[in-house]
């Protein structure tokens, strides 16, 4: 941890390296009408059990665009629920993949842009879909491969995944959700005349709790692997002697079974909770602990920010964006360092208090109405740019 931190108030607006600065203002080339009908192609609706921050972010564009007079419908795998827009299911988890486009075909129709989500497993939308695409990227999923998927099976993915962002949408424009995300992009060879950065929003936090008057460290996310509440477990072993207190695990996944089986004294597993709950320990908690390996931005940092709540993480891409270290937070080097971080912040109130209310001045940069804003600007770009023709019904 280091000694000298600079100022808390000090500069909050962080870090935008030049891939994503290459157009200027994202409304600058923005001409003619905005698209009437849009469809969104993802894994998941945010109703799925295992919907995260891509399911949620999905959602608040395709609400803010309905409000603002768009059709819009989103094509997902698994189960769907009916919104104020319209959600249709292509099948199961897996298998939506190989049906996306003859669900697009039969339950879509015609649309004036696509856009294709892009977690890792890709649809290839450009190939079988002629109208204006936009592919949307949290993150690109290089080094997750391999944590979930034997050599041979990861190398192929990490490929295709490659290919299909670099390659297949050469002619699209791709909207990446971080500065750390456009640089992932253009090191597997993605123009930055393509790429376009949006941040995730927050809502708007209402009205705020006292934090807990006895120490409470909170962690929210999916229970995978590459979130490593494993490792979060190990340090708060470390940790807990010092500072004492309660650290609560909010989220599902299907690491939560092995996880509480390894968890100490002092650990509480929420499972998924309402917005109003998690709301409530965020206002109270003491730190956001975010102990990641990978991502695009880190949304949880976000929402703790809004309600003067810092985090600790690893200095990793998609932290590096969402965190300013020193300001708004802490990125630690590893793990040792992280473990110091959270004994230190844990032990001076003055100097959490201060985080505090830097990160949430800093939130106030992200709200979705500005997301939505910004969206719309870039997909009626992309309708204008696109060089794939006219909008075309897939299958026709």
């Amino acid at each position: 941890m280091p000694q000298d931190l600079p100022s808390p108030l000090a500069g909050i607006t962080g870090n935008v390296p030049a891939v994503a600065r290459a157009r200027g203002p994202l409304s600058a080339s923005c001409s003619g009408p905005v698209p009437r009908r849009v469809v969104f192609l993802a894994r998941r609706d945010l109703a799925n059990p295992a919907a995260g921050g891509s399911e949620l972010l999905v959602d608040r564009l395709a609400q803010g665009l309905t409000e603002s007079g768009h059709q819009v419908t989103l094509l997902c795998g698994g189960p769907a629920v009916h919104r104020d827009y319209r959600v249709v299911s292509a099948g199961g988890d897996a298998g939506h993949f190989l049906r996306a486009k003859r669900a697009f075909a039969r339950q879509v129709g015609e649309c004036d842009l696509l856009v294709e989500v892009c977690n890792g497993m890709p649809y290839l939308a450009p190939l079988w879909h002629r109208g204006p695409t936009l592919c949307l990227v949290n993150h690109v999923h290089s080094d997750l491969w391999g944590l979930r998927y034997p050599s041979p099976v990861a190398g192929l993915g990490r490929r295709l995944e490659h290919w299909a962002l670099a390659g297949a949408h050469r002619r699209n424009l791709i909207v990446a959700m971080s500065g750390s995300t456009a640089t992932a992009l253009h090191s597997i060879g993605v123009s930055r005349e393509q790429i376009r950065v949006v941040h995730s929003g927050v809502e708007e936090p209402g009205l705020l709790l006292s934090k807990s008057p006895q120490p409470l460290f909170v962690a929210i996310g999916r229970l995978v692997e590459y979130k490593r509440i494993d490792l979060l477990l190990r340090l708060w072993e470390r940790v807990r002697p010092v500072t004492g207190g309660r650290l609560v695990i909010i989220g599902d996944g299907p690491e939560r079974a092995r996880l509480q089986a390894i968890a100490g004294d002092g650990v509480l597993f929420t499972g998924r909770i309402s917005e109003a709950a998690k709301h409530r320990l965020l206002c109270e908690a003491w730190l956001l602990l975010h102990p990641s390996l990978v991502e695009g931005w880190g949304l949880v940092v976000t929402e703790a920010a809004a309600r003067h709540t810092p985090a600790i993480g690893f200095d990793i891409p998609g932290l590096r964006d969402s965190v300013t270290d020193g300001v708004t937070g802490v990125l630690a080097s590893g793990e040792s360092s992280f473990a110091a971080a959270w004994c230190t912040l844990s032990l001076n109130r003055e100097r959490r208090t201060g985080l505090g209310q830097a990160a949430a001045q800093h939130a106030t940069q992200f709200r979705w109405r500005h997301t939505v804003r910004q969206f719309r600007a870039i997909a009626t770009e992309a309708c204008h740019t696109n060089t794939a023709g006219p909008t075309h019904t897939a299958g026709r």
